[in-house]
């Protein structure tokens, strides 16, 4: 099953506490239908130092649940759907369902 959402796409947050960010997936948990966005949910956790990093507090960003972010719209920048199609060289490509325009390359 093809994917709607994959690592490096830009997405919008639609809901929650930072409805309307706008950021790029770094990585996407099929398992629990979570993705992690840069600059989205982000929360503070307190580390210990290791031999690698040096402790303290530590933002960074937690996962939001793929139902919650959409796809931007590459020519208007909106949020919009997503929907397959197959091109004339028979790739299957995703395209956003408010332009028609293409989101793979």
């Amino acid at each position: 099953m093809a994917a709607k959402i994959r690592k490096g796409d830009r997405v919008v947050v639609t809901t929650g506490r930072d409805k309307g960010k706008k950021g790029e997936v770094l990585k996407v948990m099929s398992e629990g239908g979570r993705v992690l966005v840069s600059g989205v949910n982000m929360i503070k956790r307190h580390t210990k130092q290791s031999a690698r990093e040096q402790g303290g507090i530590v933002t960074k960003e937690a996962p939001v649940h793929v139902s919650n972010v959409a796809h931007v719209d590459p020519k208007s920048g909106d949020a919009t759907r997503v929907g397959f199609k197959f091109l004339s060289d028979g790739r299957k490509v995703r395209f956003a369902k408010k332009s028609g325009e293409v989101i793979d390359v």
